[in-house]
């Protein structure tokens, strides 16, 4: 699926637009513009972009005979190396344009695991990667692709009378992938095992989700004062990464990154992902960051709703989540007060600036108020000769009020449900709710 090596890095984005499939939430030219982008994050240069109405889908060449031709010798004229559609094409579909337009052509899903494949860094993102690869590449392997119909001897009880190129191709793909999935669910009992350890300490999981370039990592870095590679650019960030950060207070979380989401990502991605979005389940908050200055924003949040709703249950999307306008740095200034007013709620989110470091101090707020929701109160009376059971309380809860007498200190905390069980089994002193 590599682009030729020869490939002089020019690029056509055909975006087809169904008229009588017109999105209510985002336009044919956002899409056109999206794939533009998409295009650009693996180094290509678009010199033409275009929007092509579509009556109804054709077999053969998915748009209409007349386009097909227009854009052939579009890409004569302008000595273009790859066309990409914005859309699903068959293996048929795609194998005619290639032939019609005499250049590569590569289709929606094509471009995304392209620039998951040049972005991913770690063991496990590069698994994903290839199975997500391996899974569309083997729905390629059609009779159309006649290079694959050569017969391969074979030996007796061996492939019968003789196993062609296809059928050997695909068994190797298909062994390939059951050895990749079973590396990832190594992965993912790695995984189970780093949460049960955070688990011990313990500190609550915030996980930062949103559409593609809604500056999760430039939060992520401002929160935390990490060095994660953040860019004006679409999937900058695969890998997750995590890191412990202070809301003040005594109160300390784990912040985690995540990839970014995107409308009609490939459904095989999703689930070669999740491994990597099991984070997002587990996590005790859910950041939804938005791109509150992106025309299409309320589409974005549609579409990161669309794949958070396939991870979380109703009730967790409920009453973990906790929307971030970010970006507030590029509105106009009657917006950006309007967004700022009552911190936002009428906004139904946490205005911030990622970039500026405006809001943030109001985005903590709203997490150690969730927290602090999140938690049940509890009163307890300790010896205050048992130094080590008030030091528990004071790390892992939050002690609202505090009265001691000759023998004992008669505490109010708030605590995670898990740490009331751990503080009873621990100290063998029973938490009475307040």
């Amino acid at each position: 699926m590599a682009l030729p090596q020869h490939s002089t890095g020019r690029a056509l984005v055909v975006h087809p637009e169904l008229r009588r499939g017109r999105s209510a939430t985002r336009s044919a030219e956002a899409r056109l513009a999206e794939a533009s982008g998409l295009a650009a994050a693996i180094d290509l240069t678009v010199v033409e972009s275009s929007v092509v109405p579509l009556a109804r889908p054709r077999p053969a060449t998915l748009i209409g005979k007349g386009a097909v031709e227009a854009l052939a010798a579009l890409v004569e004229e302008r000595e273009i190396a790859v066309a990409v559609v914005d859309a699903q094409l068959t293996p048929v579909q795609q194998r005619n344009l290639e032939l019609a337009w005499h250049c590569k052509v590569i289709d929606r899903t094509g471009l995304i695991l392209e620039i998951f494949g040049a972005r991913a860094r770690t063991k496990e993102g590069k698994l994903q990667v290839e199975l997500a690869a391996l899974t569309y590449q083997r729905s390629r392997l059609v009779r159309s692709w006649t290079h694959l119909e050569r017969q391969r001897g074979g030996f007796g009880f061996l492939g019968g009378p003789g196993e062609s190129q296809l059928e050997m191709d695909r068994r190797l793909i298909t062994d390939r992938i059951t050895r990749i999935k079973a590396d990832l669910e190594q992965v993912k009992r790695t995984r189970a095992l780093h949460r049960e350890a955070r688990q011990r300490v313990p500190y609550p999981v915030v996980a930062l989700v949103g559409y593609t370039n809604a500056g999760k990592s430039t939060l992520f870095n401002r929160l935390t004062r990490a060095q994660v590679h953040a860019q004006d650019q679409l999937f900058a960030t695969l890998d997750p990464t995590m890191r412990k950060l202070d809301l003040g207070a005594g109160v300390e979380v784990i912040l985690s990154d995540t990839v970014g989401f995107i409308s009609e990502l490939p459904p095989d991605l999703v689930a070669a992902f999740r491994a990597t979005l099991e984070e997002v389940t587990e996590a005790d908050l859910i950041l939804h960051v938005r791109d509150i200055a992106h025309p299409d924003s309320a589409a974005q949040r549609a579409d990161v709703n669309l794949v958070l709703r396939d991870l979380c249950s109703e009730s967790k999307l409920e009453s973990c989540v906790i929307e971030v306008l970010n970006k507030i740095d590029l509105l106009a200034p009657d917006e950006r007060a309007r967004l700022s007013n009552k911190n936002g709620r009428d906004a139904g989110g946490v205005p911030i600036s990622a970039v500026t470091g405006e809001g943030l101090e109001d985005l903590r707020a709203a997490i150690g108020r969730h927290l602090d929701e999140s938690r049940r109160m509890a009163s307890v009376s300790v010896p205050l000769s048992d130094g080590a059971a008030l030091a528990w309380l004071y790390d892992h809860g939050r002690v609202l009020s505090r009265e001691d007498d000759e023998a004992f200190a008669h505490l109010t905390v708030r605590l995670d449900p898990a740490d009331l069980a751990r503080f009873e089994r621990r100290y063998g002193r029973v938490l009475t709710p307040a």
